[in-house]
């Protein structure tokens, strides 16, 4: 059995064993201690100034936690970015809430700004206008932060930034994970880095953070018995799994730039291939980390489907993935009301993610360049 090649495996740094080490040393195997709150600090250092961050036990979690601490309830309207993976959009529901689901424009792949601003005028004559915005940097890629801020600040809509694909991005030379009302960060085990599963929440105000940490941990109220007057989680990120995420944090910026060369990698291997688009920045106000690289195939220009790829690759034991599928297309979300024409579907029908770890080595760059490089010259 060939040995498999992964799109996106976990890549460690070297030095994630000596806080974890440290973590056992000093007894603090809790959800909390040095290591967390180092972990913490090293994302608000990275962030720059004036961002709070509170480490919690996954991205989705912080999505959730992100939705009370805006008040959204039950019966309430959360417009959310279609195209995304389902964590994006299932807290929506975990509070009763309806999901607004909204189509992708081509240069980004992510919020489509003009179908945004229809939904929020559809959804304020229907008499119930949304609560929160649900923007993502589709893998990896920044969202078009302007646009979708001015219509944010124009309806008075809050933003909640999924950066989960996209630490270490930046737009106009501002980091992903800084552009929400409250920002969210995923540490997931196929992210840039990882702390075996893991996220965080980020905002400006150091309230949210420390309400958001009161949530996490069960809500427990100033006493010196447990008394409870909110509903709590149990969401904080744990010491140990923290203390991986401080080597992480010290091999970012190498990751990105590993990411990058990857989907460089695919350029080269596509530039003179009618039919196949690599996915890359629109223009220079745009920095992708390039978490995943993926390409839209044009079946009757290049002679072979995505498909095709997808399987060619399986067989020579090397992992690749369609597109997210998108959430108003899932059967859970059939009834969910949706804004757009059929963007996300076409992106959905036509593309591919390709292997894109930080870690792939040298040999492995050439199976896949073989494999690539047969079905281009067949």
């Amino acid at each position: 059995m060939k040995e498999k090649i992964y799109l996106s495996s976990p890549h460690m740094g070297g030095s994630e064993q000596n806080y974890v080490n440290e973590a056992f040393k000093t007894n603090w195997i809790a959800p909390l201690g040095p290591n967390v709150q180092e972990f913490e600090g090293a994302i608000e250092n990275y962030l720059g100034e004036g961002n709070h961050v509170a480490a919690l036990s996954s991205g989705t979690a912080a999505i959730h936690l992100a939705l009370i601490l805006l008040g959204v309830e039950r019966g309430d309207e959360v417009i959310c970015q279609s195209m995304t993976f389902s964590a994006s959009a299932n807290p929506i529901v975990y509070l009763g809430a309806t999901p607004i689901f909204i189509d992708s424009e081509l240069d980004t792949w992510n919020i489509c700004p003009n179908h945004l601003e229809e939904a929020i005028k559809d959804r304020i004559v229907k008499g119930k206008k949304p609560k929160v915005i649900i923007a993502v940097h589709l893998y990896g890629m920044p969202y078009k932060v302007d646009e979708i801020r001015k219509i944010s600040e124009k309806y008075e809509i809050p933003i909640i930034e999924d950066s989960a694909e996209a630490f270490g991005s930046s737009y106009k030379g501002n980091k992903c994970g800084t552009f929400g009302d409250l920002s969210i960060l995923s540490f997931n085990g196929n992210k840039i880095i990882t702390t075996s599963g893991g996220g965080a929440l980020v905002s400006r105000n150091l309230k949210h953070k420390e309400k958001a940490i009161f949530f996490a941990t069960q809500a427990r109220d100033a006493a010196p018995h447990y008394q409870h007057s909110e509903i709590g989680y149990n969401y904080r990120l744990s010491n140990i799994s923290a203390g991986i995420g401080r080597g992480q944090m010290e091999v970012l910026d190498k990751h990105v730039g590993l990411r990058r060369e990857m989907n460089q990698f695919y350029q080269n291997i596509f530039r003179n291939k009618a039919g196949v688009k690599v996915f890359k920045e629109p223009n220079e106000d745009y920095f992708s980390n390039h978490w995943l690289s993926c390409i839209l195939v044009d079946e009757r220009t290049s002679g072979f489907s995505n498909e095709e790829i997808r399987l060619a690759m399986a067989e020579n034991n090397i992992e690749c993935r369609p597109l997210w599928k998108p959430m108003h297309l899932q059967p859970i979300f059939k009834n969910a009301p949706y804004y757009g024409t059929d963007i996300s579907e076409k992106l959905f029908e036509i593309g591919l993610c390709l292997p894109s770890g930080s870690n792939l080595q040298s040999e492995e760059k050439v199976k896949i360049n073989d494999v690539l490089i047969h079905l281009i010259d067949k």
